[in-house]
């Protein structure tokens, strides 16, 4: 059951790229397949106006649902990274005053790469105290800073907010709209018949889920990031696809056939 004193609003992800880290370093920036909670609690923030030292507790408490209404595809960016002065690259060394040490021998050029999802869209799903959500839903459409989908280089397109819904979490992802791109969902009616559903895999919050992930931020300090562990669960979402169900042409109930192939 649903606490009623608590909102539900949905966030639309989408954009040209995305790119939701959660253990990146140095030079190999990787990307989940779907948001992480420290990237939704981060935009949250960002649109609230929150410096990155502020507490983070009210936002990270906060239960969240991602949905996957269209997976997208990786990108991988390859670039080289020098010194315009042509001086040598600084290592991951430090000296006894904490600064770095130039490498040894001399590097001027370091191979970096960095990963992005391409034409991905989600559907998060956060729930919590009324108040709360009706602040967050107020700062999406009005953010203090510039929003962005996990890195700094990835616009979001609009909408961003679908607005708030009442009852629980899972029913308010279950019940929406599917969100994938037109021309994405036309394809996908003229393969399906039309069907008027379609199943979306989703990931949510669960206490009791099998999978552990250590992406709830504690605090986005530049110097003292850290962060800790939730459970999560995977699971299938029967969504409204929008379409008009063609009686004439034969379709799967949930656009999931696995014995398709097999022709059976």
């Amino acid at each position: 059951m649903s606490n009623p004193d608590s909102g539900v609003l949905l966030i639309r992800l989408a954009g040209p790229l995305q790119s939701w880290g959660d253990r990146s370093t140095f030079n190999r920036r990787e990307t989940r397949p779907e948001p992480t909670k420290s990237g939704i609690v981060g935009l949250l923030a960002a649109a609230a106006g929150r410096a990155r030292h502020a507490p983070l507790d009210d936002l990270a408490s906060l239960a969240l649902g991602i949905r996957i209404d269209q997976p997208g595809s990786i990108l991988r960016d390859y670039h080289t990274v020098s010194d315009y002065r042509g001086q040598p690259l600084l290592s991951a060394a430090v000296t006894a005053k904490g600064r770095q040490k130039p490498t040894s021998p001399a590097k001027h050029t370091h191979i970096t790469q960095r990963f992005y999802l391409q034409d991905a869209v989600f559907l998060a799903a956060v729930q919590g105290p009324q108040g709360l959500i009706d602040t967050l839903q107020y700062a999406i459409t009005h953010p203090a800073f510039p929003l962005a989908l996990g890195r700094r280089s990835c616009t979001p397109a609009q909408p961003l907010s679908l607005g708030q819904r009442t009852g629980p979490l899972e029913d308010a992802l279950r019940a929406e709209p599917w969100q994938a791109a037109p021309a994405v969902r036309k394809r996908w009616g003229r393969q399906n018949g039309d069907a008027a559903h379609i199943d979306l895999p989703a990931t949510l919050d669960d206490p009791a889920g099998d999978e552990v992930r250590n992406d709830v931020p504690l605090s986005f300090a530049p110097h003292a990031r850290t962060f800790t562990t939730r459970r999560i669960r995977h699971t299938y979402l029967q969504a409204p696809t929008g379409l008009t169900p063609d009686p004439a042409r034969p379709h799967t109930t949930g656009g999931h056939d696995p014995f398709a192939l097999l022709g059976w």
